[in-house]
């Protein structure tokens, strides 16, 4: 397997951070029990637990691999459908997508993986989704991702969903990563956002206003660009054009705001930039698959404060 996709599964959910309000997490490393598998390149990770272990989990995370045309263990592949028959969530990192195929998971079911290995996917399992232009993508219980950072962007909206926003964000600080990027999001972004660019102050800008009316005029505007620049250079720094990866910080600051606060969701809209309640349960509907009202209830039953 990657040492890395190991390693951001373990990063996440393999260290103790209660002391800064994180849940504490089990994770456990399901193979045959006291072996050795080779994480490449240079490195090597020994099972805690056999592949039994797998039916308890609450998340089954699988790394992917140096090479996706791999032939997975039958009982890794017969854990998998196991898992997916109960209704567990499988998040399959980068090449890991091939071990959902092997199992047979894929089939008219919407799944990504590394751009390198898009056409493979596709030929491989013909009847599945495949989508290339996006960081993540989930249908069902299943969740896979595209290559190497993507994998922290599922991990981390994994957390996020099931613990909130604030939980994420600790998790994310001590990783030092970006801020959270959409599964929407293009998998290779051209000029990604430094500290040394102007262009950052924009979008830093624009994440604290976005209770106001923000248009692409306006944001050029501030930005010292012309609308058409600004467009091309919000697609090559966020792979996003203006108004997704506008809705996308409205609809997080909502998250955050519901989970962590008892204002009416009228208020939470309008602070979100929304407009009104309406306007905002439309956007979950499509985004989250729930209403405000529901994603609050939801934390609240979890005791997510």
């Amino acid at each position: 397997m990657s040492v890395f996709d190991y390693a951001v599964s373990a990063e996440v959910w393999g260290i103790d951070r209660t002391g800064a309000g994180v849940p504490r997490f089990e994770l456990r490393r399901c193979g045959v029990r006291g072996s050795v598998a080779a994480a490449s390149p240079g490195a090597s990770v020994r099972a805690t637990h056999g592949m039994d272990a797998v039916a308890g989990a609450d998340l089954v995370v699988v790394p992917g691999g140096p090479d996706p045309v791999l032939d997975y263990p039958p009982d890794l592949l017969a854990a998998l459908r196991a898992a997916d028959r109960s209704g567990t969530p499988i998040a399959a990192l980068c090449g890991a997508a091939f071990a959902l195929g092997q199992a047979g998971l894929l089939r008219g079911r919407r799944a990504t993986t590394h751009w390198m290995w898009i056409e493979e996917l596709r030929k491989r399992f013909p009847d599945s989704v495949v989508e290339e232009e996006a960081l993540f993508v989930n249908d069902g219980s299943l969740w896979t991702s595209a290559g190497t950072a993507a994998g922290i962007d599922l991990c981390l909206h994994l957390v996020r969903g099931a613990h909130g926003a604030d939980t994420a964000a600790e998790i994310g600080r001590r990783m030092v990563t970006p801020p959270h990027r959409s599964g929407t999001q293009r998998q290779y972004i051209e000029a990604p956002v430094s500290g040394n660019d102007p262009f950052s102050d924009t979008l830093a800008w624009a994440r604290e206003n976005l209770h106001v009316p923000l248009t692409v005029r306006r944001l050029a505007a501030r930005a010292g660009m012309s609308e058409r620049t600004l467009a091309r250079r919000f697609v090559q720094a966020t792979g996003a054009t203006p108004l997704r990866w506008l809705h996308d910080q409205r609809v997080q600051l909502a998250q955050r705001l519901l989970e962590g606060t008892d204002h009416p969701v009228e208020a939470v809209a309008h602070r979100a930039g929304f407009g009104s309640s309406a306007a905002m349960r439309r956007s979950f509907g499509r985004t989250l698959g729930v209403t405000p009202t529901e994603y609050r209830a939801a934390f609240r039953e979890r005791g997510v404060d």
